[in-house]
């Protein structure tokens, strides 16, 4: 034997030529693979250890390679496969079981195995994704928007939302005009009428959006609110019911109306004409919602005489606080000098932006300075609700699933409760 790193004793190798290296870690391997013949046979006194699952068994170090010149070449493994075979036990067959009761094998704790392996554990089969739907987030989309829309739409007919003791009269008012006036008019009465309330529209704007959102003809010759205040026309013979909702009634506004304020000037007791046609009308009503022009004229003047409450819609942005002082001070002095029991009942934020800090800032200042009257539903911006004008409806019957529909809903209940001292049954 000769000290040259290799061992030349044909006992090991079967010939003198083959060299083995002597970092070789078990007696059964060889150059070329596992050798066939006596050499394959482990030394006497050898018995195989059965090695532990949980331990890891050591890869074997470099093969010596039988390329020319004896040069030592280690050859690649898969340790990544041996491991996967390694860590899987060999299955029993059949014939080979014996008769007697096996042996119980001791569970041991063993490493989590790869991902696709076969030797996942069960805490491994136990896992669940925080990705998972909740059972309350299994609901798919559009079935949560069918349900928002049948609670909106109430196909039922039955008293859902309070009705007041009294007829509630409320003026929609901001001078500032594109704060969603019209809109909050149209959509409040809408959700009020449609669970059970009765409700009155007077559209006080000579532009007639109100009357377009509820599909109220107001063209040029048909009856409107300027008869009302000019001459003297009883309001049940100018109010229209609107089709489809069978508790709403709507006053139209025509072209006409633009030249009322320039022919109140000279009319007796101008300031009060709307108020008396209110009073002197037979029916019943749970609300009256009048829809102001954007400006501080005889007709807005006309629409807080005749109003118990005071709705004001505030854009959330900084021009529509701007503005606010001025109304705030024409409703002081109607109520000092025509109208005391006026009062600002409701604050209502449109517009709502919320990927903006503005908006939250605006919603901030208003409700420190007012506090209770704020409503906690803010309506949102959503095309949906500019999108009903177009085809004369409100965004509740257009899309009553969307947000600004489920919004207005929201602000329309609030009001209702906040207005009822005892709450009415549901089928009164």
């Amino acid at each position: 034997m000769h000290d040259d790193g290799r061992y030349d004793d044909p006992r090991v190798t079967g010939s003198a030529g083959d060299p083995v290296s002597r970092e070789t870690d078990y007696p059964s391997w060889s150059a070329d693979g596992p050798s066939r013949g006596p050499s394959t046979r482990p030394p006497e006194g050898f018995e195989p250890t059965r090695s532990e699952p949980s331990a890891p068994r050591a890869a074997p170090g470099p093969r010596p390679s039988s390329a020319a010149g004896g040069r030592v070449v280690p050859l690649r493994r898969n340790a990544s496969a041996s491991a996967r075979f390694e860590s899987v036990p060999q299955q029993p067959t059949p014939d080979s079981v014996p008769d007697s009761t096996p042996e119980p094998v001791p569970v041991t704790d063993t490493p989590a195995s790869p991902a696709g392996s076969h030797g996942a554990t069960a805490a491994e089969a136990a896992y669940v994704s925080r990705e998972t739907p909740t059972r309350e987030e299994d609901d798919p989309p559009l079935a949560m928007e069918a349900m928002r829309a049948v609670q909106i739409l109430n196909p039922s007919g039955e008293v859902t939302m309070p009705r007041p003791e009294r007829t509630r009269v409320m003026c929609v008012a901001n001078q500032k005009g594109g704060v969603g006036k019209t809109t909050t008019t149209v959509n409040l009465a809408v959700a009020l009428a449609l669970h059970g309330n009765r409700v009155l529209v007077v559209d006080l704007d000579p532009q007639g959006n109100a009357s377009t959102g509820l599909n109220v003809p107001h063209h040029t010759g048909v009856p409107d609110v300027y008869d009302c205040l000019i001459n003297s026309v009883p309001l049940e013979e100018v109010a229209q019911g609107v089709e489809g909702i069978p508790n709403l009634w709507c006053v139209p506004a025509t072209i006409d109306l633009a030249g009322a304020e320039i022919e109140l000037v000279s009319v007796v007791a101008r300031e009060s004409r709307l108020a008396r046609a209110i009073d002197a009308y037979p029916g019943h009503f749970d609300y009256v919602f009048i829809d102001c022009p954007p400006s501080l004229g005889l007709l807005t003047v006309n629409a807080l005489v005749a109003a118990q409450e005071v709705l004001i819609p505030i854009q959330c942005e900084y021009y529509a606080l701007e503005g606010l002082n001025q109304l705030i001070n024409n409703i002081n002095l109607v109520r000092q000098h025509l109208n005391p029991k006026l009062d600002v009942s409701t604050i209502l934020l449109t517009m709502y932006d919320r990927r903006t800090r503005l908006a939250d800032a605006v919603e901030q200042d208003v409700r420190n300075h007012f506090g209770d009257k704020v409503l906690q539903a803010v309506i949102p911006r959503n095309v949906r609700v500019s999108e009903a004008p177009s085809y004369g409806q409100s965004v509740m019957t257009y899309d009553p699933g969307s947000r600004g529909a489920t919004s207005y809903f929201e602000a329309a209940q609030e009001i209702a409760e906040r207005g009822v001292k005892e709450p009415v049954s549901r089928n009164a």
